[in-house]
């Protein structure tokens, strides 16, 4: 799944899921959501992936799931860690088991830990 720095929003539909994979580093204002139509895909029924979510602060509600990367070699490891009672729901869907915690993660949170080969995006 390619970034959609320059389009802010690239919509993707993948079997039954709805997705929209927001990134946000370019954004100006937390408002320009609203005009970039935000509020349409907080319906329920869509999983929305949003990179810089401190820039859209004050207009995105809590996130269920944070995805966190890291560099592992040529590729990346990928932490998915439940942050509600939907991204518990969620997690246990896609029928990842919990994985060994590292420092870095709150005690007790539900954690998944993927590989994954990507190329490197400088920021």
């Amino acid at each position: 799944m390619k970034s959609p720095t320059y389009t802010l929003v690239e919509p993707y539909q993948i079997g039954a899921w709805r997705l929209f994979h927001w990134d946000l580093y370019r954004l100006s204002d937390p408002e320009e959501l609203e005009f970039l139509g935000l509020r349409d895909q907080l319906d329920g029924e869509a999983v929305l992936l949003i990179e810089w979510p401190e820039r859209g602060q004050g207009e995105l509600p809590a996130a269920d799931v944070e995805i966190g990367l890291d560099y592992a070699g040529a590729g990346r490891n990928c932490r998915l860690e439940a942050r509600s009672e939907t991204g518990s729901r969620l997690l246990a869907r896609l029928g990842r088991p919990r994985a060994a915690r590292s420092g870095c993660e709150p005690p007790g949170a539900p954690v998944t830990m993927l590989s994954a080969e990507t190329s490197r995006r400088s920021e």
